[in-house]
């Protein structure tokens, strides 16, 4: 009866709608943010089950029988709205409303008002749901369950990244070079140029909202896109609050053991990261290099930092953060915030392991060199956000400034066979090292709304950076080591010291946007209009200061970690001096500029079709001046590179239910190399191995194509299947090429061509669709699994410009860099011990496979990095309203990280073993104490 009578109803409502209907549309905004947009509020009519929720934009559409009814507004934490409205058939009203945060009481639990941002992952996963590109966004509050401290962890919880050590992220399987780095929309400088982007790990999760990541190309991303673009998006002011953070962790044989490290940073200013004057370059020796030997007092005197090390015993890991922020309502409905941040950290790694090179004799494969390689490193870093805000009505203008500074000290000893044609496996090479990072960018950006009905808006911004890279005084020396002593001598490569200084003195980008909104009722259509762009100039300085030999004896022993007392004897006596060998190849420039042109349209076709469509026009320059060795009177050589990129885009969203999407994109785009791989300096190691930039390396040109069917079963879990395939012209790899001395030099070429093809697949699932039992569980997963092909062409452009034939061993292979597959899970389990204390427990697992490191030549095969597989534990626990506590228990598994030789060359490997290096990072344990104001 119950069926019968419902379907009665059914049948009857929908006759009285295809009859005499009327609707209902407005735009929600948020009171609390200067009445921006307010997504995913909800809209109902009282008393019925007919609701929708806004859009992206705050809009809403329902289409009722004419009569007379209450609208509800409401969004949780904000004070429900209810309005008397007529709805007359054929005839559209318009109801705008501005909703406010209250406190109201229900069920004696008391509901507190928090503004809506984009840090909730129910926000963000419809956000992804509505949006017609395809993209995934990770918010802080998924971050703070999972354990995540910084931007780059948080990245790897999203489908298809992996971190890979300390060269960065990897997007399906790619390198930091096919990655862009956005924040707040506005182009970003790295912080080293031997990284694509700032490495993301110096950015604490405090600081931000969310992070969105692009997979597939649109026209207001730069065309630098193959792997992946990140917008990072700076925390938004909801409410005035003061937290402060400490830390401490401790990892597996690197704290709490025997270190070493640097003499000058033995003390309170190398704790703070605070040494580089003491290391800096002798004031005397001016801006253009000589062959100017020192004298004895001023060998004694320009250089505060020796080659002594102090022993100590590794302490815990530190960290510290503190964050501020006031919000202001003034009146007519406008805001003031700011927000301030400095977080501050500390850790101390040791490494140890083999580390190997072949030599690339056909006659069969043998070691060039066999050492055990242990390495200290201590790390500080420093990072700093002010950030202002000023809405209201109509205008929303943000200022925000960071600066990050970061600092590393290495001691590096490799010790065993140096040279296998020789019978001494007890050399020592010990490298001394001090790497410094500055970092300072201001932001400008504004937003206005045109029209009250917020259909036309501009937005524009613009920013200002300055970064700076310094190895001071890097410095080396080798001998015959026997227990604590070292037989050496004043000879050869020994005791030479290397000032590397990489600058960005102007680094600009800007933004300018219009944005139409157009159409009627459900038609919500877009057309943008804008300009974004960048320009750089960068130049570098890379001096050589080394020993000459006046009457030192041919060998000497000295303890080895206290060698400055018996050579500063020697300069004291003038034994032997310090002298510049710099030579005409020191200084390099470079000069980038991007300009940039697009338009898009966003027209839904229908109530299930939406289609997006543009093109990006954007012209690169960039130009590199270098010297080849001979005079510093020479004049700059010049490789110039200019072109202009036509890059069109297209994205298809078809709603195959209200709740899932089937989803096409397509698109054109390039790839620029990272700095220092077509940076022309030789980049020299003390064993002997040097890594070599090829200024002649031209742009990768990349087509891309995506398709993707999703599932949201619920506001809480996804489900999606996606393929995805890549054609890169031109693509950059990293090679192994010898020198006249059969040293080892890292390089970089253009391939002919890549083709790329892959699936991923991703679910996060509520364990109550499972069993009541686990309603309190989610389960994470994403996959991809790709293929990857490249041709190889028969000659190649060297580091001179010259046009060779290649030397690669394999004239087909895979892409280096590449991953087959990969493997990203979480298991979350959430409980209450009472109403204020709140737990989440998560496990988070990770695991690639294996790759090319470094693309075969001479006969040798390619050397491959093997996977590697992470496990973390994370407890976050919300103990009341002020105090919240984490524990992370990361790398369980603690794997033995390999590189190999592969063995498929030309010539069978001799050698028992083809391991070229390994290490094991240690399983580590850390605490973090939060107490909010």
């Amino acid at each position: 009866m119950k069926t019968k009578l419902l379907f009665f109803t059914l049948l009857i409502t929908t006759l009285s709608f295809s009859q005499s209907t009327g609707t209902i549309t407005g735009i929600l905004t948020d009171k609390e943010a200067g009445n921006q947009s307010l997504p995913f509020a909800n809209v109902v009519i009282k008393g019925t089950k007919i609701g929708t929720n806004t859009d992206i934009d705050g809009k809403y559409i329902l289409n009722v029988a004419a009569g007379n009814y209450t609208l509800q507004l409401s969004f949780i934490g904000y004070e429900t709205t209810e309005i008397a409205v007529i709805i007359k058939a054929n005839e559209t009203l318009a109801v705008n409303r501005s909703l406010g945060s209250g406190s109201y009481t229900l069920k004696d639990v008391v509901v507190k008002a928090t503004s809506f941002n984009r840090e909730k992952e129910t926000a963000l996963l419809l956000e992804q749901k509505n949006a017609v590109f395809i993209k995934q966004s990770i918010g802080a509050q998924e971050m703070t369950r999972k354990g995540v401290s910084d931007v780059e962890k948080g990245l790897t919880k999203i489908t298809g990244i992996t971190k890979v050590g300390s060269r960065g992220l990897f997007v399906r399987g790619l390198e930091d070079r096919y990655n862009n780095l956005l924040i707040n929309g506005l182009a970003s400088p790295t912080n080293n140029p031997f990284k694509k982007i700032i490495p993301l790990d110096l950015f604490p999760t405090d600081i931000v909202g969310a992070i969105d990541v692009y997979k597939t190309f649109n026209p207001d991303l730069y065309g630098d896109f193959a792997g992946g673009t990140f917008n990072i998006g700076t925390a938004k002011v909801s409410k005035s609050i003061t937290k402060i953070s400490i830390g401490t962790g401790y990892t597996t044989n690197n704290n709490l053991r025997k270190f070493l490290i640097s003499k000058d940073a033995d003390g309170s200013k190398g704790f703070f990261g605070l040494t580089e004057k003491d290391r800096s370059l002798p004031r005397f020796l001016g801006g253009v290099p000589a062959s100017y030997t020192f004298t004895p007092q001023q060998s004694l005197e320009s250089f505060t930092s020796g080659f002594d090390v102090s022993e100590m015993r590794s302490p815990l890991n530190m960290s510290i953060g503190i964050l501020h922020s006031e919000k202001f309502n003034f009146k007519n409905d406008s805001k003031f915030s700011y927000l301030f941040s400095i977080n501050s950290d500390n850790s101390y790694t040791y490494r140890n392991g083999v580390e190997r090179n072949f030599t690339n004799n056909p006659s069969g494969f043998v070691y060039r060199n066999d050492f055990i390689n242990t390495e200290y490193r201590y790390k500080t870093s420093l990072s700093t956000l002010l950030g202002l805000n000023y809405t209201t009505d109509r205008l929303n203008l943000t200022w925000n400034n960071f600066y990050i500074r970061t600092t590393e000290n290495l001691i590096k000893d490799q010790f065993g066979f140096a040279d296998l044609t020789t019978n001494n496996n007890k050399t020592l090479i010990r490298t001394n090292q001090l790497d410094q990072s500055d970092y300072f960018n201001s932001q400008l950006l504004g937003e206005y709304n045109l029209t009250k009905d917020k259909n036309q808006t501009i937005k524009a911004g613009g920013s200002f950076a300055k970064t700076s890279y310094q190895q001071p005084d890097r410095k080396f020396f080798s001998g015959t080591r026997t227990g604590e002593n070292l037989l050496t001598s004043i000879a050869g490569n020994n005791f030479i010291k290397q000032y590397l200084d990489i600058n960005s003195d102007i680094y600009l980008s800007g933004l300018a946007e219009y944005q139409l909104k157009f159409g009627k009722n459900e038609k919500q259509n877009k057309l943008t209009l804008g300009y974004n762009g960048s320009a750089s100039l960068m130049q570098s300085s890379y001096r050589f200061i080394t020993p000459t030999n006046n009457f030192t004896p041919n060998s000497f022993s000295v303890p080895v970690n206290s060698l400055d007392t018996v050579l500063n004897d020697y300069l004291n006596q003038n034994g032997f001096a310090f002298r510049e060998s710099s030579n005409a190849t020191y200084k390099a420039k470079l000069q980038d500029l991007t300009n940039a042109g697009y338009t898009n349209v966003l027209f839904k076709v229908s109530d299930k079709w939406e289609l997006n469509g543009g093109l990006r026009g954007e012209y690169t320059a960039r130009e590199t001046k270098y010297r080849l060795q001979g005079s510093f009177q020479d004049p700059f050589q010049r490789v110039t590179k200019n072109k202009l990129y036509l890059l069109p885009s297209l994205n298809l969203k078809y709603a195959v239910t209200e709740k899932a999407n089937l989803r096409l994109a397509t698109s054109q785009s390039y790839t620029r190399p990272v700095i220092m791989e077509a940076y022309p300096i030789e980049y020299v190691n003390a064993d002997g191995t040097s890594t070599r930039g090829n200024p002649f390396l031209v742009n990768s040109e990349n087509i891309n194509f995506d398709a993707k069917y999703e599932l949201f079963p619920t506001s809480k879990e996804i489900v999606s299947i996606g393929i995805f395939g890549k054609n890169i012209k031109n693509p950059v790899e990293r090679t192994f090429i010898a020198n006249a001395a059969n040293s080892t030099i890292t390089t970089y070429l253009n391939s002919e061509r890549a083709n790329l093809y892959g699936i991923e697949l991703e679910f996060l699932l509520d364990g109550k669709r499972l069993n009541d039992d686990l309603k309190d569980f989610s389960l994470g997963f994403n996959t991809s699994l790709m293929d990857t092909q490249v041709t190889v062409s028969p000659v190649t452009i060297n580091t001179d410009g010259s046009v060779v034939s290649s030397i690669e061993t394999h004239k087909s292979r895979d892409l280096q860099g590449a991953s087959k597959w990969l493997i990203n899970s979480d298991l979350k389990y959430q409980f209450s011990v009472d109403e204020k204390w709140e737990n989440t427990l998560s496990l988070v697992y990770s695991v690639f496979g294996r790759r090319i490191y470094a693309v075969g030549t001479g006969g040798l095969d390619h050397i491959y990095e093997l996977p590697v597989q992470q496990l973390d534990f994370v407890w976050g626990s919300k103990l009341n309203d002020h105090i919240d506590l984490k524990f992370i228990a990361n790398n369980l598994l603690d794997p033995n990280i390999k590189f190999e030789q592969g063995k498929d060359g030309t010539s069978l490997i001799t050698e028992n073993s083809n391991l070229i290096s390994n290490f094991k990072k240690g399983t580590g344990f850390s605490m973090n104490l939060s107490y909010t104001f």
